[in-house]
């Protein structure tokens, strides 16, 4: 029996990797490198910006390191958090105050950093629904690694068979089924055409995911 499920933030709570993209032609701007929507889909969605970073110099011999390309990234979605979160997938809300109503333990795991899924809590006023958060700043090995669903059972105090997940990407499926945890895949537009056949179940939406978990067949 699930007794908590775990978020995904980027893409499955929140729509937010339109705005990444913008973020990042922004930033590659500057080294005079046109980064296309469909480039950005086919090799930079959902996967943790150090990641992004490390590939964008391979790809395109920068001469600078990576560090300075994920703060320049960094400092982009800061900018656009500090007047507005991202917007809410449909079904999230709805999905967290099930979950937390049913007396599930709620818990959001991402491999970006804290800046996203704290602008999402306090915009949404969800930070009473969730009980642990966890992202890649808290861990050495960011998705697809599963130290951050490690992390968030640990400081759940339960095993991974307590547990399913909630993703939108193959990194993000990869990281919680190493983890061991049972893991719904719900691809967005970014992320249809990646492979979710590690994921125990995929989705349209949130609402279906969400009625999977609950039934107890997850």
């Amino acid at each position: 029996m699930v007794k908590a499920v775990l978020f995904d933030h980027d893409g499955t709570l929140v729509d937010s990797e339109g705005l990444h993209c913008r973020h990042w032609q922004t930033v590659l701007s500057a080294y005079d490198i046109d980064l296309t929507e469909e480039i950005y889909k086919a090799t930079m969605a959902g996967i943790p910006t150090p990641t992004n970073a490390e590939n964008l110099l391979a790809k395109h011999g920068l001469r600078c390191q990576p560090e300075t390309l994920v703060e320049q990234k960094g400092e982009a979605t800061r900018a656009f958090l500090a007047v507005e979160a991202f917007t809410l997938m449909p079904g999230a809300e709805a999905a967290i105050q099930r979950f937390h109503g049913a007396g599930f333990k709620v818990g959001v795991v991402t491999g970006a950093g804290p800046s996203g899924i704290t602008a999402t809590l306090k915009a949404y006023d969800l930070a009473r629904f969730v009980d642990v958060v966890v992202t890649g700043a808290d861990v050495a090995e960011s998705k697809p690694a599963p130290d951050c669903y490690l992390l968030a059972l640990e400081r759940l105090a339960l095993s991974a068979a307590d547990c399913a997940a909630v993703e939108d990407t193959e990194h993000g499926v990869q990281a919680a089924r190493s983890a061991g945890i049972r893991c719904a895949a719900v691809p967005n537009a970014y992320s249809a055409h990646q492979d979710f056949t590690s994921a125990n179940a995929v989705f349209e939406n949130m609402r279906q995911a969400a009625d999977w978990l609950a039934d107890g067949t997850a």
